[in-house]
């Protein structure tokens, strides 16, 4: 069994599969500090490390003696990076290199690398693997950014990798109190609340939103996956639906009949969702819990969850155009 180090272990997407990989039998080590994820999420099989990837030195420690790293943390709120890009550079992209030149100087066999779907930007729809990333906001660049490291460490140093595009995942687990990031999440938490779910904009845009139960299988056997290796995938589900459709399904979910309301427009991509064929073919994905399955299985978790504070950005770095909405 492998030796393996999961970055943003106490995370969403990291904890499944942490814990999956544990069923597996594999030694796993769980670095996160806890500032978007929770000590709850922690495997009690993994050995946990609260630290985070911008200090080198607690990477280099962690990184020793691994065969396998999977890269899931960072702070992904796309639209919000535009106000806080030092933030998201040093998290992002400054964090990950730490990683990359700690998997080079041991050996690491196989570094996995959770990137984004915000790496397209405004491109053609669905958005496969071969398109030319275009990038919209700081978090994507960051992302793109790292996938570059990656093949330029393959080419020079023989750092064998995998990046994986997911997009829009949810369910149980999640971090439903992030006011800037889980679209799901936010709608659910606000509606516990006695507020009424916010759209932006006219809510046409266009999204595919996966479940955890389908995504965190195929990251977790991505780097065991030959075929896999030096790969793009994007990994999710093909069907969209439009941010109104999707508040409709969370508020039917909630049992509610509060309407949702608009807010200004934000800049953001209109339309965004990807191919399936590759992650399929490679990694086995399928689309097995349909939204309305997957909204009612997360919606009776957050019921018992309740209701959670919305946390607040206290430091942004620009206020020039910051949209209203994030300011209350």
């Amino acid at each position: 069994m492998a030796k393996i180090l999961v970055t943003g272990g106490a995370g969403f997407i990291g904890s499944h599969v942490v814990n999956i990989l544990i069923n597996e039998g594999h030694p796993v080590r769980s670095l996160d500090d806890l500032s978007g994820g929770f000590r709850e999420n922690v495997n009690p099989k993994a050995e946990f490390i609260e630290a985070s990837i911008t200090d080198k030195d607690a990477v280099d420690e962690a990184v020793k003696g691994v065969e396998i790293i999977y890269h899931l943390a960072a702070y992904a709120a796309e639209g919000l990076s535009h106000f806080i890009k030092r933030f998201n550079y040093e998290n992002n992209l400054m964090g990950s290199v730490n990683l990359i030149n700690a998997a080079v100087n041991n050996d690491v066999k196989v570094f996995l690398f959770t990137s984004s779907m915000a790496v397209y930007g405004m491109n053609v729809t669905p958005m496969e693997e071969s398109l030319t990333p275009r990038p919209e906001d700081s978090y994507g660049i960051a992302k793109y950014a790292v996938e570059k490291e990656l093949e330029i460490s393959k080419e020079l140093f023989g750092l064998d990798y995998v990046i994986i595009r997911p997009h829009n995942v949810y369910g149980e687990g999640q971090n439903i109190g992030d006011k800037y990031r889980n679209v799901i999440g936010i709608f659910m938490n606000q509606i516990m609340q006695g507020k009424p779910p916010t759209i932006f904009g006219d809510g046409e845009q266009t999204r595919a939103f996966s479940y955890i139960g389908d995504v965190a299988p195929c990251i977790a056997r991505a780097p065991f996956t030959p075929e896999a290796l030096g790969e793009i995938i994007n990994v999710g589900a093909a069907k969209h639906y439009t941010i109104n459709q999707l508040a409709e399904e969370v508020v039917k979910a909630m049992e509610t009949d509060i309407k949702p309301v608009h807010l200004e427009a934000r800049f953001e991509v209109k339309h965004a969702f990807c191919t399936t064929k590759k992650s399929e073919d490679l990694l086995g994905y399928k689309t097995s819990v349909t939204l309305e399955e997957g909204v009612r299985r997360m919606a009776e978790w957050a019921r018992k969850k309740g209701p959670q504070p919305q946390k607040k950005w206290d430091n942004y770095e620009i206020m020039k155009n910051i949209p209203s909405f994030w300011l209350e």
